[in-house]
Formats: C-alpha cells, sequence, structure tokens
C-alpha cells in the first residue's frame, strides 16, 4: 500500500517523545506526528493524549524524499462544515467616541504667560534644557557607580586598610 500526502489511515502509536509520537501504519512504515499536531488545543504534556499501543486515525500531511512521513491527528477528524457567514462571532457595538468639536479648545503656543509658564500655570521647558538636565543627572550616576566598583575591585582611589 503506497502511502501519499492527503489519505487517511488507520495506525499503532508505537512511541513517544516530548516533541511527538511515532506511529506505525499499514504496510510497517512508520511516521510521526508532531505534538502540534494531536489536538486542536494547546498540548503540553503528550502523554495526558496518547499511550504507546493506542490505536489512532491519521492523516497523512507529507511524504520527504528521504522517507520520513508527517501525519497528523487532529487534521485525521472529521468536522463539519461552518455556514456561510458564521466563521466569527459578531462584535458588539462600542458607543460613539465624543465629539471633539465638544471639547473645550486648548491654548495653543501664542499665550505665553510671564516667566516661562503658559497662561494654565505650568513651567515650560525647552527640549535643550530638559537634555541637559538628563545629560547631568545621567553622568552623576555614572561617576557614583563608577566610584562603587572601584572600590570594590581596590582600583585607584580605593580606601586602604
Amino acid at each position: 500500500m503506497s502511502i501519499e500526502a492527503g489519505s487517511k489511515l488507520q495506525g499503532k502509536v508505537t512511541g513517544i517523545t516530548n516533541f511527538g509520537a511515532f506511529v506505525e501504519l499499514p504496510g510497517g512504515s512508520t511516521g510521526l506526528v508532531h505534538i502540534s499536531e494531536v489536538a486542536d488545543n494547546y498540548v503540553k504534556d503528550i502523554n495526558e493524549f496518547l499511550k504507546v499501543g493506542d490505536e489512532v486515525l491519521v492523516k497523512v500531511v507529507n511524504v520527504e524524499k528521504d522517507g520520513k512521513i508527517g501525519l497528523s491527528i487532529r487534521k485525521a477528524k472529521d468536522r463539519p462544515e461552518r455556514p456561510a457567514g458564521s466563521e466569527r462571532p459578531a462584535r458588539p457595538e462600542r458607543p460613539a467616541r465624543p465629539n471633539h468639536a465638544q471639547r473645550p479648545p486648548r491654548p495653543q503656543g501664542g499665550n505665553r504667560g510671564p516667566r516661562g509658564t503658559n497662561s494654565g500655570g505650568r513651567s515650560v521647558v525647552s527640549f535643550e534644557d530638559k537634555m541637559s538636565r538628563f545629560l547631568k543627572d545621567s553622568e552623576e550616576r555614572l561617576s557614583t557607580i563608577k566610584r562603587q566598583t572601584e572600590s570594590k575591585r581596590g582600583g585607584r582611589g580605593a580606601r586602604r586598610g
């Protein structure tokens, strides 16, 4: 009996590994059912689904040139066809977002108050000021880390006692 991709066969589980199960097919050949092809849901432990000696219906997924046979248990199951239009459940309707025209207008960049504050009372800091503050903080942290690691290693400036 020749084994072709797409055919369904009855086989017997001869071995189980952490990545799948070996199934002996009619004619003495052996194929592998990968763990992802055992069931429709996630399979963490294949031993929960199969045991050595189990009779299983498998579908031949592929036959490689070197003789390896890829099998699937989940594709061998006959599933009823879904009626047209019922692929996914309908989404519940969401309420519409509020219209932006109903919000009060935000102040634009031109209405700054005295001393770098906008009319809302918050201070306005330029990008350059933020960047220089970040660099200063970063350099301070790096120098602190250097000092701590040098004192642990006994490098220059380390206390000797």
